[in-house]
């Protein structure tokens, strides 16, 4: 009888060996995680747009009785700059509005006075300014003004670029001692604080028909001025 079944032993032991052997495949199979799909790059963000000037408040309206104004006095658009003539960026600044009015005839350009107390020159140049004015009318204002961001916010020489602005340097450096437009260049950076200008040079840019505003502060480049100004259109 041991002799009969000895081959089918065998033959039982095989199939469950296979069938040991699929179980192990099978479970191995299932537990392996499964691959991870193929990076993709992340689509890109869109860019942000500049952020548009802020407006300013409590602007004193422009005047073309009293105010400095390079340009067309009736132009619609007015950049009204509070300057302080010893700033450097102020200097900087000069050449890009004398551009801005050149390139469009709907805006003009007013001049008004913020000097900063730690620049010694800017105060007395101011009023040396007002005093030009009073003597000379706008071309001398502009030309006196010209003359201090040319070669420099000195104040001992007043009578000296007054003089080259067409009038009187001996007058002129009376009129500052006498501090005759002293109040007037006081009342001239209170309005720009009012306004929200904080430093130099602080550039308001008004329609002068709607009243609309927008604030640039700095020596910015010319395409924020005309992106301010094509904004009150």
């Amino acid at each position: 009888m041991s002799n009969t079944s000895t081959p089918w032993f065998g033959v039982s032991m095989a199939l469950v060996g296979v069938i040991f052997g699929y179980g192990i495949a099978t479970s191995t199979s299932a537990s392996a995680p499964a691959p991870s799909p193929a990076p993709t790059a992340a689509a890109p963000s869109a860019p942000s747009a500049p952020a548009a000037a802020p407006t300013a408040k409590d602007v004193i309206p422009v005047d073309v009785k009293t105010d400095h104004i390079l340009g067309d006095v009736k132009a619609p658009i007015t950049v009204i700059e509070y300057s302080d003539y010893e700033c450097p960026f102020c200097s900087r600044h000069h050449p890009t509005l004398q551009k801005l009015v050149e390139q469009n005839d709907d805006v003009n350009w007013v001049y008004r006075h913020f000097p900063l107390g730690f620049h010694p020159n800017a105060t007395p140049l101011a009023e040396a300014s007002e005093c030009v004015a009073d003597l000379g009318g706008n071309d001398a204002f502009w030309k006196f003004t010209d003359e201090i961001f040319t070669k420099g916010a000195d104040a001992t020489k007043i009578e000296e670029y007054a003089n080259e602005a067409g009038v009187d340097g001996a007058a002129v450096q009376k009129c500052v001692d006498d501090g005759k437009f002293s109040q007037l260049v006081k009342d001239q950076m209170a309005g720009g604080s009012a306004g929200g200008v904080s430093g130099t040079p602080g550039n308001i840019v008004i329609n002068n028909k709607t009243g609309d505003t927008r604030l640039v502060s700095g020596a910015q480049p010319i395409s924020a001025f005309e992106a301010a100004v094509e904004a009150l259109r």
